[in-house]
Order: C-alpha cells, then sequence, then structure tokens
C-alpha cells in the first residue's frame, strides 16, 4: 500500500509526456544595434532608462590625415595655490599635445569674504560681547572653510555656538557694505542687506526641528490622526457650504420672477405683489468664497473669478444674470477677461455688481410706473358679486339685482304669448325654417 492507495487515487493518475500541451515558442528578440550582448542580457530585455549611442557614432571613423595616440603626460592646476605637478593620460591628436589649464580648475570655487581695516573696526565694528582677536580668527576660518559653520565652530578656540559664529559674521558683514556705500539705495539689493540674519527665527527653527525629529512612532501616528480629522472637519464644512447655495440660488429665483412680471401695460394688484427688493451681493459671499480658494493653495486666477462671478450672482436670478451677460457684451466686455490680472478681475467683479445694482434699480421703477398706472385707471381685478360700473346713459338708471327682475321678465313672456295667439296660434312646424343637418345626424 502506497500514498496513492491511501487517498484513492488511480495508478496512472499523472499526465503523460505525450498529454502535456506544447509550450508556445518565446519570441525572439533581436539585440539592437551598438550594444554588446553581456549589457543586453543584464537590462532584462528592456529599453535603457537613458537613450544609447546612435551605432553610426560608434561606427564612426577618423580621418585619415588624423593620428591619434594616448600619452602619459604631467599638467598643473590653476586651482591650486602650490605648483604641484600631476600626470593623468592625454588624448594627442598628430603628436599636439592639447594646451590650456585644467578641465576641472573651473568648478573650483570659493566665497568672496569681506575684509576690514584697523579703523573700520573701531568706528564700526565694537561690540562688548567679542574681542578684536576673536572677530579677526572668526573671519579667518570662514575664509578657510568657506562658511561651513559647523566646521568652523568645531576649530573655533572659544566656546561659541553656531548661531553666535553667524550673527557675529553676518552682523560685521552688513556693518561694512553700509559704511562702504555711498548711500543706502545702492546696497539695498545686496542678499546681506535685503535678508539680515535672525537670531531667534534660526533657534526657534532648530528646535521645532529637534522637537520633531525626537518624537516617538505613537506620537507621530496621533499626529496623523489630527490632521486626518482636521481635512475631514474641513472638508464637511465645505460639502455645507455647497448644499447651502443651491437653497439660496432657488429662493432668489423665486423672487425674481415675481418681480419680472411687474412691467408697464399689465393689471397689477398692488395687495398680491410685493415690491422688489434691492439685490445687492453682498462682501460675506465674496469673503467665503476666497476663504475656500485659500484652502487650495494653488488655483488659476480665471478658476477664482469664475468663483467670485458665482457668489455675486447667487442672489439673482437665471434672467437676471442672462441679462448682466447681454449688458456686457452690449458694452463690448468680454465675460472673461483676456488677461485676468488682478486689477483687471477686481475691476471686472465691480462692474458686474454696478450692472446688477442698475437691473435691480430698473425693476423698481418698472414696478412703480405700473402700480402707478393701475391707480390712476382704476383697473383693478373684478372681485365676485360685486356690480359693474354705469357710464353715460346708464348712470341714470336704477341697479335692479337678478332676483328682483324675475317677476319683471315673467310678466313681458306673458304678453308675448297672447299677442301670438290672438295673431292666429303659435307658428307650426311647417312654417318652421329647416335646420340644417349636422353630420352627427347622417
Amino acid at each position: 500500500m502506497d500514498a496513492k492507495d491511501i487517498l484513492g487515487l488511480p495508478k496512472n493518475s499523472f499526465p503523460s509526456s505525450a498529454d502535456k500541451k506544447p509550450r508556445p515558442p518565446k519570441e525572439s528578440q533581436r539585440k539592437p544595434d551598438g550594444i554588446s550582448r553581456e549589457v543586453y542580457a543584464l537590462t532584462g530585455r528592456m529599453p535603457p532608462l537613458m537613450p544609447s549611442i546612435d551605432a553610426s557614432q560608434l561606427k564612426k571613423k577618423h580621418p585619415p590625415h588624423e593620428k591619434i595616440t594616448w600619452q602619459w603626460l604631467p599638467f598643473t592646476n590653476s586651482a591650486r595655490k602650490d605648483d604641484l605637478h600631476l600626470y593623468h593620460w592625454v588624448r594627442v591628436v598628430n603628436g599636439v599635445p592639447p594646451t590650456g589649464d585644467y578641465s576641472f580648475a573651473k568648478y573650483n570655487k570659493s566665497v568672496d569674504i569681506i575684509k576690514y581695516t584697523d579703523e573700520e573696526y573701531e568706528k564700526h565694528l565694537t561690540d562688548p560681547m567679542w574681542t578684536k582677536e576673536e572677530t579677526n580668527e572668526l573671519f579667518d576660518l570662514c575664509g578657510r572653510f568657506d562658511l561651513r559653520f559647523v566646521v568652523i565652530a568645531d576649530r573655533f578656540p572659544s566656546s561659541r555656538t553656531v548661531e553666535e559664529l553667524k550673527d557675529r559674521y553676518y552682523s560685521v558683514s552688513q556693518a561694512i557694505l553700509i559704511a562702504r556705500a555711498a548711500s543706502s539705495g545702492d546696497v539695498a539689493t545686496h542678499p546681506l542687506i535685503k535678508e539680515p540674519y535672525n537670531v531667534s527665527q534660526e533657534m526657534e527653527r532648530k528646535r521645532a526641528l529637534s522637537m520633531v525629529l525626537s518624537q516617538t512612532r505613537q506620537q507621530e501616528r496621533k499626529d496623523e490622526e489630527v490632521l486626518v480629522e482636521a481635512k475631514r472637519i474641513a472638508e464637511l464644512r465645505m460639502a455645507s457650504k455647497v448644499t447651502e447655495q443651491p437653497q439660496l440660488v432657488v429662493a432668489s429665483n423665486a423672487d425674481a420672477e415675481v418681480t419680472e412680471r411687474a412691467v408697464p401695460g399689465e393689471t397689477i394688484s398692488p395687495s398680491n405683489v410685493q415690491p422688489p427688493s434691492m439685490v445687492v451681493p453682498s462682501a460675506t459671499d465674496n469673503a467665503s468664497t476666497l476663504a475656500s480658494l485659500r484652502m487650495l493653495r494653488v488655483y488659476l486666477r480665471t478658476y477664482a473669478l469664475d468663483q467670485m462671478v458665482q457668489a455675486s450672482n447667487s442672489s439673482a436670478g437665471l434672467r437676471t444674470i442672462k441679462r448682466v451677460e447681454q449688458t456686457l457684451q452690449d458694452l463690448g466686455v468680454n465675460l472673461k477677461p483676456r488677461v485676468p490680472t488682478k486689477a483687471v478681475c477686481a475691476e471686472h467683479l465691480e462692474l458686474r455688481r454696478e450692472i446688477l445694482t442698475w437691473l435691480n434699480l430698473q425693476k423698481q421703477v418698472q414696478y412703480k410706473e405700473a402700480e402707478g398706472s393701475s391707480f390712476r385707471d382704476g383697473s383693478y381685478g373684478e372681485t365676485p358679486g360685486t356690480p359693474k360700473l354705469l357710464r353715460g346713459a346708464d348712470q341714470d338708471r336704477t341697479f335692479i339685482p337678478d332676483s328682483m327682475n324675475f317677476g319683471v321678465s315673467s310678466e313681458r313672456v306673458g304678453k308675448k304669448d297672447q299677442k301670438r295667439k290672438a295673431h292666429g296660434g303659435p307658428p307650426t312646424s311647417a312654417h318652421k325654417r329647416p335646420r340644417k343637418q349636422k353630420a352627427s345626424d347622417l
């Protein structure tokens, strides 16, 4: 008994080699030109990140009149102060070695340290916290180590912090520049004058940085949770503002529909229609829009202009907005400025507010004119049960209700029947005019 018998498997449960499916042949990728097979195998048969050298450059042949050799020749470096001779391999063409300075000497850059005289020190640079010997030593070390103040503080003879060394160096340099300048405007753009060194800010920055670097993983997780919660609250506030704006727009559209009906030539009842209110964009909408834009940190000025226009039009109806845009087109003003600078956008918004105020005033004037015409004409809406006014000859007649006229009309009908009987009775059906047949009778 073996494992197959225990598991109940047949003896020939494994497929034979004849039953195996043939594997598809691998697609052979051709090695590109200009690269060796070993290097191409190391790339994993993937294209290189950087463009390779063109194969034509690799097979380029030199002109026949040029004879190129490599020679071991000495050279000097102008960046060094001593006359040190070193050797390297040099490409020599036709036996003429290259001339000129060392190719890497151009990368040797040094800091220009301001030097002062004894008279300038006594006149402008005296400080009770620093002696002249310490100041001279500081400037010598700054020239030797190219303002690497960490190295300077390590080699400074007295116990001075890096911030103290920086403050002394930059304050002395700033005082020398101001003293040597003919006027303050000549050195106003100098980096040392334009951005002076602040000791307290530098110390506070390092303290905050050390506090962040000394945090444990638990404190970092708590900070992340606080940031996530703050982001969630900000998103909820933004969502609530977005949901409140459509409600304000719907209410303003309803008011605009009522006020736009008040035009001259229509009958208006002052008891049913309220006068249109002045719709002037408030500063709170613009302030809330600016606050929401500041949360984005980076945004296009055209996008900001669209948001400000929507905020200013939030209290107006759709027809009013279209009339504002039509007025802008009539004035020859683009709906969106071609050069949306800060000043142009501000003037564009101010123009839209003035047009909106003008349209609202125009609506109020129309309403007042319609109300005055209704008072002059007396064309109020008729209420049921109100008798009509009689004019001309009918004014002398006394108004009689329908209930009182019922008896008089019955007497007149009786007199007509008597006259008809006296003349030969009522007309028969033969004397009646035949009526036209309708399509329904056919």
